[in-house]
């Protein structure tokens, strides 16, 4: 995939609303070396408002991702619905925040750029978008991981007896 698709022309662009739409797939992600989505199907719509110099982007992304499963290790689909609200200024980014309406995130952009790439951006709101944890509702997690879980064999730690414990043979190691 080409992130260079994702580029959005300032010069010449009309004022007035402007909209594009873009599809995002696996590819998207392999090219920034992303190893934990393992496929996505998303759908992103940027709706470019003009006004003078003022550019205001609302950018909504939504759709799934597959990741591994944190409990099983299978794929997981996660459902992405989130939006950027972007406001693009000229310049080295002296201004104040106050000036601005504080749910919108500032880009700032030299003078001279002709185009403002979204790629990055969308790929920090979908990652930012997705759950630390990672895992199956209950019961529909399995695979062989949930089998050795079940087997008895406890691995959280704490409050477990000794013969229980994967550390039960790190306990001679040193003497008492």
């Amino acid at each position: 995939m080409d992130k260079n698709e994702f580029s959005i022309p300032l010069n010449g662009l009309a004022g007035g609303k402007t909209r594009y739409g873009y599809a995002i797939g696996k590819e998207f992600f392999e090219s920034y070396g992303n190893t934990e989505i393992l496929n996505a199907d998303l759908q992103v719509t940027a709706d470019v408002e003009k006004s003078g110099q003022y550019i205001r982007i609302d950018c909504r992304i939504c759709g799934d991702v597959v990741v591994e499963c944190d409990r099983c290790l299978e794929p997981l689909t996660l459902p992405v619905d989130t939006t950027a609200m972007l406001s693009v200024k000229f310049g080295a980014g002296t201004e104040t925040e106050e000036d601005e309406a504080p749910e919108r995130e500032i880009v700032w952009l030299s003078a001279d750029n002709t185009e403002l790439d979204l790629a990055q951006i969308v790929y920090d709101y979908v990652c930012i978008s997705i759950p630390q944890r990672r895992f199956h509702a209950d019961g529909q997690c399995s695979g062989k991981v949930l089998e050795y879980l079940k087997s008895g064999i406890s691995v959280t730690g704490a409050g477990n007896d000794a013969e229980t414990s994967p550390f039960a043979s790190l306990k001679g190691l040193f003497g008492n």
